[in-house]
């Protein structure tokens, strides 16, 4: 059989081919140039906070000083006694609290209305004179209400709390529990009575705290539930499923593709370490899980 591949098709080949692998190679370097650039402006809109109730054994001082050193700009869940120690070292309080009587007597019951009122009317002001934007608030306990009359009842009280909110540009912020495992009858436990109340309220200063550890817990489809309902989400906070222990391969989660759903959705916030830590360096377990969520 004749050799039909001539010296010049096979020169020809040989240029296209390393045409092809030259452009490939370019290509694989902006992709992962790009890959790198969406990485870090990932990173840079994914805040760092920790709640200090799972650090009993850390002071708030060293919590502080430490947590810096690996990329937390926040400590929270604390009132205003701890707020100038947070200032000190150069950190905020994205979820501020003090406010509230407890997590099952909330604002589903009428009866707590009032000292409800003037418990989040004189905190607000603090919130916004310290610079902070977040306090948290809870449905309480259903006793025997309706998930129907509750949302009701949350919406007659937080209406009239809104305008001294919307003055002040604080977000009054309800968090997502799980009734199932650890806030039994807890009212707000799933998503969408939550954004019930924030629609039925109607001020864009009433928001949902979404704690990815509770709701996966209650209703699962994370991701999905983000997407859907992000508009009303002001804060998230992490946890191991199940548990609430460490956020790596040791639980259920995979946390690096809900920060980035989290990222996806716009959202610039702050995202809080909310587990209770089994290792003995609880620290380390800390910056892991800051070093997890910054995808």
């Amino acid at each position: 059989m004749p050799n039909t591949f001539s010296r010049r098709s096979a020169l020809k080949s040989a240029v296209l081919g390393s045409t092809a692998i030259l452009l490939q190679s370019t290509l694989h370097e902006r992709l992962l140039a790009a890959d790198q650039q969406a990485g870090s402006a990932a990173a840079r809109r994914i805040k760092h906070s920790v709640c200090k109730w799972c650090y009993p054994q850390v002071s708030l001082d060293d919590l502080c000083r430490e947590g810096k050193k690996f990329g937390l700009k926040s400590v929270e869940l604390l009132g205003p006694n701890d707020w100038p120690t947070l200032q000190k070292h150069d950190l905020t309080c994205s979820m501020a609290n003090g406010a509230e009587i407890s997590l099952d007597k909330g604002w589903n019951r009428p009866e707590y209305h009032e000292q409800l009122l003037k418990n989040y009317e004189q905190m607000i002001p603090k919130v916004a004179k310290a610079g902070l934007k977040n306090l948290i608030c809870f449905s309480g306990n259903r006793a025997g209400l309706s998930d129907e009359k509750g949302i009701e009842n949350c919406v007659s009280g937080l209406k009239r709390l809104m305008p001294i909110a919307e003055k002040h540009n604080v977000n009054v912020v309800m968090e997502l529990l799980n009734s199932k495992v650890n806030h039994k009858d807890y009212q707000c436990d799933h998503t969408a009575w939550g954004v019930e109340v924030c629609k039925g309220v109607g001020s864009e200063r009433m928001k949902l705290l979404y704690d990815i550890y509770h709701m996966q817990i209650m209703e699962g489809d994370v991701i999905a539930t983000i997407n859907k309902f992000h508009p009303y989400i002001a804060h998230y906070h992490t946890g191991g499923v199940p548990g609430r222990h460490e956020i790596d391969d040791t639980q259920e989660l995979f946390y690096p593709a809900i920060m980035k759903a989290i990222v996806a959705t716009g959202y610039d916030g702050f995202v809080a370490q909310e587990f209770v830590p089994l290792r003995t360096d609880v620290l380390a377990s800390l910056k892991q899980g800051v070093t997890i969520c910054t995808v």
